[in-house]
């Protein structure tokens, strides 16, 4: 019997849910059956699957309706195969991009049902601890907004430049851009936008390109991204490029190749920091709270105080969503009762609520925006490793960053590591 692999099938066809369920038995999975949608609601309340296989047309609520409100209240956290015997390729789409792992036509064959089924679950303890998805990012006008602007260029095949500050769920954004079982590709670093950035579009035909930080290239680097914009049609790539940096000021400031800048700025869309909007944070966090409880690392019974969420909802959060689910994990790993209370969120943040203690400099006025912001950041990540002691992880945690773009933050600003 294969543990940890229980699936959901939820079909309003009798004979499709047996037969299915007798093909997953035999294969020494174990199978929960739901007729409609309001019986996969009520066994989803009371456990989690590791992998549901839904049906799309039921008569009470349709499939893809009960996929978005899991999605919205934080419980798609399995993956979720979509089922349809008359499906068209947009329901598809859609589905995926709700957060569906996949999806089969009826009459389904065999092998075809085992293969997605297996892959599905092997991808399922990643699904528990992935970031949010565009359907439960926020609920509040802003990121009702960046939900509209995003349905609206998703079809099309411009370059899109989205704009943010790290951690505020760029990343959420560009994979809306993705169709169902095409490439995805992310690379690590940008060096070979430099050195072969033509290999890129080969690994990413007929799919999406996702580059972050492209602010931070190199005169060779924008260069290789000149060349690969004029070859996005014949390798059918979706090119989606991130920014935390002013393009416009570096461009004007001449470090900025202007033609890169005019081309990339065409279609750009801003994606806001979590403290624009704070009224998300404590459903943001209930959910975060959630994925730790469903992955085995908090107790079930663990739950925010009304306190602790109003303190996460009043700060401001420079790692953005990076940083909550940082500052969640900690709270998750070193609360000892059921409750976790304010006094124990403002602990874990970077500078307590309480000690009103400011990291901003005396900062010059006739120093530009850039040199203001590297000034800011010096003295923050500087307070930050003396806090720690020197250790990294943590800080990155803290910071809300990888620790690959911290260190080459900490390059950048010049700052000397202890034993360095």
């Amino acid at each position: 019997m294969l543990t940890n692999n229980t699936i959901l099938i939820v079909d309003d066809e009798i004979g499709i849910r047996e037969l299915l369920s007798e093909i997953l038995r035999d294969e020494g999975y174990r199978v929960a059956l739901a007729e409609n949608a309001e019986q996969a609601r009520l066994w989803r309340n009371q456990s989690r699957p590791d992998l549901v296989l839904l049906d799309i047309w039921m008569p009470d609520t349709d499939g893809i309706t009960l996929l978005k409100e899991w999605a919205s209240n934080g419980m798609l956290t399995m993956p979720v195969i979509m089922m349809s015997g008359h499906g068209t390729i947009d329901t598809a789409v859609e589905a995926t991009r709700i957060g569906a792992f996949g999806y089969l036509e009826k009459p389904i064959p065999l092998q075809k049902l085992l293969g997605t089924v297996s892959k599905a679950l092997r991808g399922g303890q990643s699904k528990q601890q992935s970031t949010l998805s565009l359907a439960n990012l926020g609920k509040g006008t802003l990121i009702t907004d960046l939900r509209k602007r995003l349905e609206q260029v998703v079809n099309l095949k411009t370059p899109l430049l989205l704009m943010g500050e790290p951690g505020s769920g760029i990343e959420i954004c560009a994979r809306f851009m993705q169709r169902p079982n095409t490439p995805w590709v992310e690379p690590e670093t940008l060096t070979s936008l430099a050195e072969s950035p033509l290999d890129l579009l080969e690994l990413a035909r007929d799919g999406v390109l996702f580059l972050k930080d492209i602010g931070e290239l190199s005169k060779l680097g924008q260069k290789g991204l000149l060349l690969m914009l004029s070859k996005l049609d014949k390798y059918n790539v979706r090119l989606v490029c991130a920014t935390s940096q002013p393009l416009a000021e570096l461009t004007a400031q001449g470090a900025y190749h202007s033609k890169l800048y005019e081309i990339l700025s065409s279609l750009s869309i801003g994606v806001p920091a979590l403290r624009a909007h704070r009224e998300d944070i404590p459903d943001l966090a209930n959910q975060i709270l959630l994925r730790f409880v469903e992955s085995g690392e908090a107790r079930p019974t663990l739950q925010f105080s009304t306190a602790a969420l109003n303190s996460l909802r009043n700060y401001d959060w420079p790692g953005n969503l990076t940083q909550l689910t940082g500052v969640v994990h900690s709270l998750v790993l070193t609360t000892s009762g059921d409750e976790i209370s304010a006094e124990a969120v403002q602990q874990a943040m970077v500078f307590p609520e309480s000690a009103s203690v400011s990291v901003t400099p005396e900062i010059p006025l006739d120093l530009s925006l850039r040199e203001a912001r590297d000034l800011f950041e010096k003295t923050y990540f500087e307070r930050l490793i003396d806090q720690e002691n020197g250790n990294m992880t943590r800080v990155a945690e803290r910071a809300g960053l990888e620790r690959t773009h911290l260190y080459r933050k900490i390059k950048l600003l010049g700052i000397k590591l202890r034993g360095n």
